[in-house]
């Protein structure tokens, strides 16, 4: 085979064979393509597209051009989560406990916040203590014993993805819907869960703006987890709001545990229990309404609240501050940003709000960067809420006051204040998306 002849095709339109495709991946992985080529290759699947079989194809190769997790030690159903990432999203914190009190393990691998979005890793680590490198043997038994463990992605897990993404990251070539698919489900495949529940986010907060795009995304990601034997669905949720009102590290943990305890915010708690819920649906733990009801259980019971802990005391952190939050360490500055008019809140542009958390240095801008844990935003009003001149929108948390006055421009560039607006509530979960097909919302 010539990666010149694969080229020609695709930019011809005409599909390439699994055998072509698992060629050209093993190819650029032992470095004897040339990036200047898979450049051109990934261009013409961005104007060309892929149909299923081929996407199916190039997602299985990726996964299989590194280790292939092997979970079998761990007894009992394996369920996953992903999330495409957004703004104050920490229901990794809240679904995964709540999953493994209702009985199906969580053996969970997630990744770091980069840019506007937060990552899981950075927000456990904000527990003094916590581990989130953890020896394969070790993260079994805790799993075993506790249902339940979230580390950081190690090892040489998908390296096709690494080379790919940083190739499109470079070449206008990230927003390739099939291409995305690919990148997020290969991992996903690699990582050996036999359930796996996607949060694809839409709106100005996701990467994905338009629900139809989203929705387009979510069935090639649940297709080819279903033609590798998975368990999979997909559920569209608003990211046009930060989720919660809480975003950075810390602050999103004592937001986790709100919730956990029965009194978080609306939104974060509707969201969070209906991914519980399908989660639970997926490994055959009941109907969808059963599910939601064992969901609920797990919160009032404090079952939930109870898995986080022990998670959290097997990994080494420090359980006492998931008991009383108030331990947290807090940010040396705060500052409320106030209205300056009257009237109804009609926007809030999310990945706005998730670049002044990053100014405030809640985030990193490079993978270099330093993350203080405990700077970000607490919001105080959110879209459809009324306000007044000189009532709090948000209070801003840094180590720095210079970092806050940039903040602040940041934060009052993402608010749309609208005096003739209506006040209304927006739709937290837009579709569900399975193998049978689409369900509106």
């Amino acid at each position: 085979m010539r990666m010149y002849d694969l080229i020609e095709k695709k930019k011809c339109g005409y599909e390439l064979s699994k055998e072509e495709i698992q060629w050209m991946i093993q190819e650029y992985v032992e470095g004897n393509i040339p990036d200047y080529q898979m450049s051109a290759f990934l261009m013409s699947v961005y104007f060309r597209g892929m149909t299923d079989e081929e996407l199916s194809a190039l997602t299985n190769a990726m996964a299989h051009s590194g280790d292939m997790v092997d979970l079998s030690a761990i007894q009992g159903i394996k369920a996953d989560k992903h999330s495409t990432g957004g703004v104050g999203d920490k229901t990794t914190l809240i679904i995964a406990p709540i999953v493994a009190a209702c009985g199906v393990k969580i053996a969970k691998m997630s990744g770091r916040g980069l840019g506007h979005t937060g990552g899981t890793i950075d927000k456990l680590e904000s527990i003094p203590g916590f581990r989130v490198a953890i020896p394969t043997e070790e993260f079994f038994d805790i799993v075993n014993k506790a249902g339940i463990s979230v580390v950081g992605q190690s090892g040489n897990l998908a390296p096709a993805d690494k080379l790919l993404y940083a190739l499109r990251d470079v070449t206008a070539t990230v927003d390739s819907i099939p291409l995305i698919a690919a990148s997020i489900m290969s991992k996903k495949l690699a990582a050996g869960s036999d359930c796996i529940l996607l949060d694809v986010k839409t709106g100005s907060g996701a990467f994905m703006k338009s629900i139809e795009d989203s929705i387009t995304l979510a069935q090639k990601m649940v297709h080819i987890g279903a033609s590798a034997g998975r368990k999979i669905a997909a559920l569209i949720t608003n990211m046009d709001i930060p989720l919660g009102n809480a975003i950075g590290n810390s602050l999103e943990v004592i937001e986790a545990v709100d919730v956990l305890n029965g009194n978080g915010p609306e939104d974060l708690t509707q969201v969070s229990c209906e991914l519980a819920a399908n989660m639970l649906y997926l490994a055959d733990k009941g109907t969808l309404e059963e599910c939601r009801s064992k969901v609920k259980e797990a919160i009032s019971s404090k079952a939930a609240l109870e898995k986080l802990k022990d998670m959290v005391k097997a990994q080494g952190g420090d359980v006492s501050v998931i008991e009383d939050t108030g331990k947290f360490e807090r940010a040396e500055y705060f500052y409320d940003v106030i209205a300056q008019g009257s009237g109804v809140i009609s926007h809030i542009n999310a990945e706005e709000i998730g670049v002044a958390s990053v100014a405030l240095g809640a985030g990193r801008e490079t993978k270099e960067s330093t993350i203080d844990y405990h700077a970000g935003i607490l919001l105080r009003k959110k879209t459809g809420d009324s306000v007044k001149a000189g009532d709090v929108l948000g209070t801003l948390y840094s180590s720095s006051f210079e970092m806050i006055e940039t903040g602040e421009k940041l934060f009052r560039a993402a608010y749309t204040i609208d005096p003739e607006a209506k006040q209304e509530k927006a739709a937290l979960i837009f579709a569900r998306v399975t193998e049978e097909g689409i369900e509106r919302l």
